[in-house]
């Protein structure tokens, strides 16, 4: 059923663990002292297979589509702010520009299926790669935008299965070991609360929050539309099924993207609702995908925290941030490098003559 996905074997390999995780004990401090630091060093060194990681060309990678379930009210913003974000993005004012600037993330924006045509630019060449402070765009729209998935399916299998091959192929096409995920779309917080009700089997009221801003009684309407879409796909249980006829185009990229990244064993920097909903997907997938995911944040959004439980996830912060955009795992970043150099840097006992723990 899923022939033009990548395989994805599991990493999980107790005696490179026993090994890394040994170093880590014999470093100049007392076991375990650094704590979460040194548990996400070792998930890096695994993820990475290497004892020694060092983490390149770290890739933020914003995907951006529109979505028709948005005409029904979901969100306080109007759909054009998509556009106007992807525009924002790619002139440097972002949050997301700011931080993947200040980090040396290289930042690329997806255009998935925007509503509206992005101006063209000096770097649309196909050959050209994204560089610090100099964001990229890629043109991949599948259409401009989805359906009103309370009417209808939101794509068709047709459209779903090539936005996941656009996702999967861009990441073939970008350097480095790390991906980070980032999103835009007006609509695109309803899109995550029917994926992870359906997928999780979870009440929508339970994982549906304020999105980019409604008030009590927005959220209220919000329920309600989303309570009628899950009524209407109600056979609809297949994953794949499941995100074209509730999903986003940018959520479908993003899907293939992280089933690639994954395959090519990539860090997978996860940053909040949306984009864990796309983890979801494409766990559902492909179960081994979960190993190379790190989960920057947890959002301020209300599924969030339903939704990591549901991924088993360990959250690097918890900053009450609901931004989007990749925000998130632009800030936890640095975070991955310190882990890293840790592990690689810091002596150990033997090698700085330091005293060991007194038996």
């Amino acid at each position: 059923m899923y022939d033009f996905l990548p395989a994805i074997p599991s990493i999980q390999d107790d005696t490179f663990t026993q090994h890394v995780q040994q170093l880590l004990d014999h470093k100049t401090k007392p076991v375990g002292s650094l704590g979460v630091l040194e548990r996400l060093a070792l998930r890096v060194a695994t993820i990475l297979g290497q004892d020694q990681p060092v983490l390149q060309d770290p890739q933020m990678v914003i995907f951006a589509a529109d979505h028709g379930l948005a005409a029904r009210g979901v969100s306080a913003y109007p759909t054009d702010v998509t556009w106007q974000m992807v525009e924002n993005f790619l002139a440097g004012g972002a949050a997301v520009s700011v931080l993947s600037r200040t980090n040396g993330i290289h930042l690329n924006i997806v255009d998935c299926g925007v509503a509206r045509d992005i101006a063209r630019r000096e770097q649309d060449p196909e050959d050209k790669l994204p560089k610090p402070g100099e964001p990229r765009l890629w043109r991949r729209k599948v259409a401009y935008g989805t359906q009103d998935s309370s009417v209808g399916p939101a794509m068709t299998d047709a459209e779903c299965r090539l936005a996941i091959q656009n996702g999967m192929a861009l990441v073939k096409k970008l350097p480095g070991n790390a991906l980070l995920l980032g999103e835009m779309g007006i609509g695109n917080t309803s899109c995550a609360s029917l994926l992870l009700a359906r997928l999780a089997n979870i009440d929508v009221a339970s994982v549906s929050g304020m999105g980019t801003g409604l008030d009590a009684e927005g959220v209220r309407r919000k329920v309600e539309v989303l309570r009628a879409v899950l009524d209407l796909h109600a056979g609809v249980t297949e994953p794949l099924a499941v995100l074209a006829a509730m999903g986003g185009l940018e959520v479908a990229t993003m899907v293939g993207a992280v089933l690639q990244a994954a395959a090519e064993r990539r860090v997978i920097l996860v940053d909040g609702f949306i984009t864990s909903a796309a983890v979801l997907v494409a766990s559902r997938l492909c179960p081994a995908v979960l190993e190379r995911c790190v989960y920057a944040h947890r959002s301020g959004e209300r599924g969030h925290t339903l939704m990591l439980l549901e991924l088993g996830a360990e959250p690097l912060l918890d900053w009450h941030m609901r931004l989007g955009e990749g925000s998130g795992a632009a800030t936890a970043w640095p975070l991955l490098v310190a882990a890293c150099a840790v592990l690689r840097e810091m002596a150990s006992f033997s090698t700085a003559g330091v005293s060991v723990k007194s038996a």
